[in-house]
C-alpha cells in the first residue's frame, strides 16, 4: 500500500520525513498541522538553523520518529 505524500499546511510544499517527524515531536504526535521547516520556523518564531540543530539532537538521542 502506497503512502500519500504529506504537504505543508501553509505553502503546500512536499515534506521530507524529518520535517514530518519534527512537527510530530514539537507539536504533538497526533497533529494534523504539518509544516515544512521554513514555515515551521516562522510559526514557532525561531531560526531555521535552530530547527536543523534540533533534528540532529533528536536523531542522536535515538528518537524513533526520526528513524
Amino acid at each position: 500500500m502506497r503512502q500519500t505524500a504529506k504537504t505543508c499546511c501553509e505553502c503546500d510544499k512536499k515534506l521530507v520525513k524529518d520535517e514530518v517527524a519534527l512537527c510530530q515531536k514539537l507539536l504533538g504526535i497526533d497533529t494534523e498541522d504539518l509544516y515544512c521547516i521554513d514555515c515551521l520556523s516562522a510559526y514557532l518564531e525561531c531560526e531555521k538553523e535552530d530547527l536543523e540543530v534540533k533534528i540532529q539532537e533528536f536523531k542522536e538521542q535515538g528518537c524513533t520518529l526520526f528513524l
